[in-house]
C-alpha cells in the first residue's frame, strides 16, 4: 500500500526516519559490486545518512550551505545528499561526464563548499579546478582505489567523514534528530541546474514541499508499491532521477538499486528485472536499435519472423489506439507471437516483469512509442520539467497515445496561452532560480503560472499535448507551402526511428523547404557496412561512402511517407563527427541547442539550401582530456524527390 499519512512538515529526512523507524530491515538500497547485489536496510540507509551528516556538522558545514555530488549512481551518494538536507543544507547534483570547464560554473554559482565525488577520476577533475572556486572547503571521495598516494588536507574518503561523524555524534547525542526537527517543508530540499539549451545552465530551487507536492501527484495517478524494485542509473544531476530516487522512495518504501557500472547497465537491468522503468528518449530509441540490427543480424528464418511478428503487433497497436476491436484472428496471431516474440524480446531487455515503464524528459517519436507498446511493454509518457519538480502530467495505461501527455495531475493546473505555451501552476513549482531574480519573475507571472516555453494545447478528451519547444515551432518561407507550420522536433523524431540515423536537427523556418544535417548511429551503420563487405576506417570514413548516403537516403525516403507532403526533407547531408555535449552542440540530457548548432553550421545549412552539390565542415572538437582538435571534411549535399 502506498502510505499516505505523511507529516504536516514532511521533508524527506523525515521520511527517511519514518521508514527506518517502521521497515528497519526492509531493503532500502543495493549495488551491485563484484558482481554481487548488496542490501542496505532502512535501519542501515538511515545510520549512514546520519553519520555522514555527523562527519559534515564537525568539520563546520552548517545550514545554509551547499553540497555537491558527483559520480554514478551509488547508494553513498545518495546519502550525502540527504545528509546535507539532515542539516537544513541543500545537494546539488551535477553530470558525471561533465567536462572540468563545465563544472568551474556550476560550482561557483551554487557557492559549494563541499563536493562528494564518487572515485579518482571525478575528485581529480575537481581538484584541477579548486583554484577556481574560492568557496570550496572539502572534496570527499566515495571510492578509494586510487587515492592512496593523495596528500591534501582537503581531500578526506568517505568513511573517514563518517568515522568523524560517530565520534562528534558520542559527544552530541540527538544531534542530526534535532537538526532534522528544525527543517521545514518550505526549505529549499535540492539545488538541479537545468540542462541548458539556451545558454548557461541555471540553479532551480527546488523545496521539500515542491518535490513531494510532485510525487503526491504522481502517485495519485501511477501504482508504486513497498515491495518494488527501482533501477537508479539515470543521471543524479537529472531532476527524472531525484524525483523518483530521492522522494518517491520516501514515500512509498521500495528499494532503489544502484548498476555496477555505466557498461552493465544493460546487463543489470534484465538480471533485475525492475517493477517499473523510467527512461529518456534517447534511452528507448537505443533499445529500439538494438533490437532492428539483432534482427537484421538473425538468420533469414528468425528475421522474417521477427518482422511478420512485429508488423501484426503494430497493426493491433493501432487498432487498439483508434478504439476500435482487435479480429479474432489478429488475437491468436497475437497470442502466439507473445510466446514466439514479445516475450523473448522484453525479456531480453530486462522489462518482462515491469507493470509500466515511462518516457520522459523530451517527446519520443510516434513510431518508437507505438513499437515498444505494440510489444507489449506498457509504456506511458509523462511530461514534467526542473522547474516543476518533473513531474506534472502522465498517461494513465488504457489511454498511452504517442501524440500526448496525459491529463493534469491532480492539484497541478494547467492552461495554454494564447500564444500557445503552455502555463502550468501548482505546489510543484519551484521556488526560483539562484542568485537569478530576473529569469525567475520572467519564468513565473504575477498568478503564479510558470511558463513552460513548450508550445501545446490540451486535446477534447482533456489531455495535454505538447508539440515542440515554442521557440522551436515556426513556418515554412517562400514557395508554394509558405506559411506552413515547422514543427522541426516532429521531424527529427521520425527520423531517428530509423537503427542507422543517431541524430538529426531538420532546418526549415522561414525557408522554402525542408533539410536535415544527420548523424549516423555507428554500430548499426557499421555493421551494415561489414555485411556489405565495405572497409571503413572509422566514423568520418563511414559518412563519406556513398553507400552509407544511399542507405540514409533510403530510410529518409521511408520517413518522408509519414509526413505531410509540404514537410518532407528534401535535402540532406551527413556529419563527418556525431553531436557531442562536450561541444556544446547537445545537452548532457541529449537535447540539442539548436542556437549553437545554428551558429557552429551556418555555412552549411546555407549549403543545404544554396544548391551546393557539397560543401566543407570544419567543426572543433573536444577531447576527454580537454584537449581539441579541428575536424575537416568534404561532405556530399544529396536531394530526395519527394
Amino acid at each position: 500500500m502506498i502510505r499516505t499519512d505523511l507529516p504536516a512538515e514532511a521533508t524527506i529526512p523525515r521520511l527517511l526516519m519514518r521508514n527506518a523507524q517502521e521497515r528497519p530491515g526492509a531493503a532500502a538500497m543495493r549495488e551491485k559490486s563484484m558482481g554481487i547485489w548488496r542490501t542496505l536496510t532502512w535501519s542501515g540507509y538511515y545510520a549512514m545518512v546520519s553519520d555522514f551528516a555527523l562527519g559534515l556538522a564537525a568539520i563546520g558545514f552548517k545550514r545554509g550551505d551547499v553540497l555537491a555530488v558527483i559520480g554514478d549512481n551509488r547508494p553513498r551518494l545518495y546519502a550525502a545528499q540527504i545528509a546535507a538536507q539532515c542539516l537544513g543544507a541543500t545537494p546539488a547534483p551535477l553530470y558525471q561526464d561533465a567536462a572540468a570547464e563545465e563544472l568551474v560554473y556550476v560550482l561557483e554559482h551554487a557557492e559549494a563548499s563541499v563536493v562528494v565525488a564518487e572515485d579518482q577520476e571525478q575528485a581529480d577533475k575537481i581538484l584541477s579546478i579548486r583554484a577556481q572556486l574560492p568557496k570550496l572547503r572539502l572534496v570527499v571521495y566515495e571510492d578509494a582505489r586510487g587515492m592512496f598516494h593523495y596528500r591534501d588536507e582537503a581531500l578526506r574518503s568517505f568513511e573517514s567523514v563518517a568515522a568523524m561523524g560517530r565520534e562528534f555524534g558520542a559527544k552530541h547525542p540527538g544531534y542530526v534528530e534535532a537538526e532534522i526537527a528544525k527543517g521545514k517543508a518550505g526549505d529549499v530540499a535540492l539545488l538541479c541546474y537545468t540542462s541548458g539549451t539556451t545558454g548557461k545552465p541555471k540553479g532551480a530551487m527546488l523545496s521539500h514541499r515542491n518535490l513531494i507536492a510532485s510525487a503526491a501527484a504522481f502517485l495519485a495517478q501511477t501504482d508504486l508499491e513497498a515491495g518494488d524494485d527501482w533501477l537508479a542509473y539515470l543521471p543524479m544531476a537529472w531532476i527524472g532521477d531525484a524525483l523518483y530516487t530521492l522522494v518517491l522512495q520516501m514515500i512509498v518504501g521500495f528499494a532503489c538499486n544502484c548498476p555496477e557500472s555505466p557498461e552493465t547497465v544493460q546487463r543489470d537491468l534484465r538480471e533485475l528485472g525492475p517493477s517499473a522503468f523510467l527512461a529518456a528518449p534517447r534511452i528507448w530509441e537505443n533499445l529500439l536499435t538494438q533490437i532492428q540490427v539483432r534482427a537484421s543480424d538473425a538468420s533469414w528464418l528468425k528475421r522474417n519472423t521477427f518482422e511478420y511478428f512485429r508488423d501484426k503487433a503494430i497493426e493491433g497497436e493501432l487498432l487498439r489506439t483508434a478504439g476500435k476491436p482487435v479480429p479474432a484472428g489478429l488475437r491468436a496471431i497475437l497470442a502466439f507471437g507473445e510466446f514466439l516474440v514479445y516475450g523473448p524480446v522484453r525479456d531480453q531487455i530486462g522489462l518482462r516483469r515491469a507493470r509500466w515503464c515511462l518516457t520522459g524528459g523530451a517527446p519520443l517519436g510516434a513510431d518508437t512509442f507505438r513499437f515498444f507498446r505494440a510489444f507489449g511493454v506498457n509504456l506511458k509518457q509523462v511530461y514534467g520539467s526542473t522547474e516543476m519538480s518533473a513531474f506534472v502530467s502522465v498517461q494513465s495505461d488504457d489511454a498511452a497515445d504517442p501524440n500526448t501527455v496525459g491529463p493534469p495531475a491532480p492539484g497541478i493546473e494547467v492552461r495554454i496561452a494564447e500564444n500557445g505555451e503552455v502555463l502550468v501552476r501548482g505546489e510543484n513549482i519551484f521556488r526560483g532560480y539562484h542568485k537569478q531574480q530576473e529569469a525567475t519573475r520572467e519564468a513565473i507571472d504575477d498568478q503564479g503560472w510558470f511558463h513552460t516555453g513548450d508550445a501545446g494545447f490540451i486535446d477534447p478528451q482533456g489531455h495535454l499535448a505538447i508539440i515542440d519547444r515554442a521557440k522551436d515551432v515556426g513556418k515554412l518561407g517562400a514557395g508554394p507551402h509558405a506559411g506552413t507550420p515547422f514543427a522541426p522536433q516532429f521531424i527529427e523524431n521520425k527520423l531517428k526511428f530509423s537503427p542507422y540515423i543517431g541524430e538529426a536537427i531538420a532546418f526549415g523556418h522561414d525557408r522554402a523547404q525542408v533539410t536535415a544535417m544527420i548523424a549516423i548511429a555507428l554500430a548499426p551503420v557499421g555493421n551494415w557496412a561489414e555485411r556489405q563487405g565495405l572497409a571503413y576506417g572509422g566514423y568520418q570514413d563511414l559518412t563519406q561512402k556513398p553507400e552509407v548516403r544511399k542507405l540514409i537516403r533510403a530510410e529518409i525516403e521511408k520517413c518522408n511517407q509519414g509526413l505531410l507532403e509540404s514537410t518532407r526533407v528534401r535535402r540532406f547531408l551527413l556529419l563527418a563527427k556525431d553531436f557531442d555535449a562536450d561541444d556544446a552542440e547537445i545537452t548532457r540530457t541529449r537535447k540539442l541547442r539548436r542556437r549553437v548548432i545554428a551558429e557552429k553550421y551556418a555555412a552549411v545549412i546555407e549549403a543545404l539550401y544554396d544548391g551546393a552539390t557539397e560543401t566543407e565542415i570544419a567543426t572543433e572538437v573536444t577531447y576527454e582530456d580537454g584537449q581539441r582538435a579541428t575536424v575537416r571534411a568534404r561532405v556530399a549535399i544529396e536531394d530526395i524527390h519527394v
